[in-house]
């Protein structure tokens, strides 16, 4: 950041240019996979507890991947992958949302969706994502324990790498606006008065948490106690499904103090923190599942 620039022109910049604006921005990203990768029991492999600074690195990739300059070249990248990103819940009615998660794949979900009227590309793929990408790092993990000593080193790099794009949709899933069709200023119905601008989105996850919250607030509020999950579709189900129920306290908090760079209100920064440790402690846990279940054996049934 140069000396000399305002810091309100700063805080404009971000607000009129959406399309630099990330997920939770780089700093919330970052905080998520650092607050996270602290948080690994002894137990993990050392070479992934002494990468936090790289997993912290990692988790603002995927926005990173959406460079202007690219999607001024081709913009195939921003529109395929944008879904990962978020599920607006409210777009499909519950049973239907339930059904359509409870199916084997992205595309079995885009096809359940598509037979009750919803268009779940817009509606967005985020739990796939993140089950997709846990699957794959608990297969590097399996193949880290049977390898040699010449072979490891490379799997350990892709598991690193795996690992922080992982956390990259865990922490996104943590922000209640990326799960809901209030992600930008409230839509509809609006008798309570909340935030209709659409710098909204942007004015809390990357304006304010930017200027207010620091790693060291996200880490002390992490459980230390890690989890396993015996079913890990059900867990990012039941991960999301909180968040969202978060929505309209975030809108109300805005009410009365509006989020930006300079707000300095408590209750700002408790949501705030409280939504960041609850992605560290779940991408914590995501890890940590991948890493214990691998070791586990496998009943495949006959194809």
């Amino acid at each position: 950041m140069k000396k000399g620039i305002p810091a309100v022109l700063i805080v404009v910049s971000v607000l009129a240019a959406p399309a630099l604006v990330y997920a939770w921005g780089d700093a919330g990203h970052r905080i998520t996979g650092e607050a996270a990768a602290l948080g690994m029991p002894a137990a993990t492999p050392a070479f992934f507890r002494g990468a936090a600074r790289q997993l912290a690195y990692l988790n603002p990739e995927p926005d990173r991947w959406k460079d202007r300059s690219e999607r001024t070249l081709d913009p195939a990248l921003e529109g395929g992958t944008s879904p990962d990103h978020f599920i607006d819940m409210e777009m499909a009615p519950p049973a239907v949302l339930a059904a359509a998660l409870r199916a084997p794949n992205r595309y079995a979900y885009l096809d359940t969706l598509s037979a009750a009227g919803v268009k779940g590309v817009a509606m967005g793929l985020l739990p796939f994502k993140m089950l997709e990408l846990s699957q794959q790092l608990r297969e590097d993990f399996r193949l880290w324990r049977a390898a040699n000593d010449s072979t490891r080193p490379w799997i350990e790099a892709r598991i690193i790498d795996d690992a922080g794009i992982l956390g990259h949709y865990v922490a996104d899933g943590s922000n209640p606006a990326h799960t809901t069709i209030q992600f930008n200023g409230w839509t509809g119905p609006n008798p309570n008065g909340y935030a209709t601008d659409r710098a909204f989105h942007a004015r809390f996850e990357s304006a304010y948490v930017g200027a207010q919250i620091k790693t060291a607030d996200v880490v002390s509020q992490v459980d230390p106690t890690p989890r396993v999950f015996p079913d890990l579709r059900a867990a990012i189900v039941a991960y999301l499904t909180e968040s969202n129920r978060e929505t309209e306290h975030l809108y109300q908090i805005d009410k009365a103090h509006p989020f930006d760079a300079a707000t300095t209100a408590p209750e700002n920064k408790a949501f705030a923190v409280s939504r960041l440790a609850a992605g560290a402690r779940m991408l914590r846990d995501v890890w940590w599942t991948a890493w214990v279940t691998s070791g586990q054996p496998v009943a495949i049934p006959p194809r």
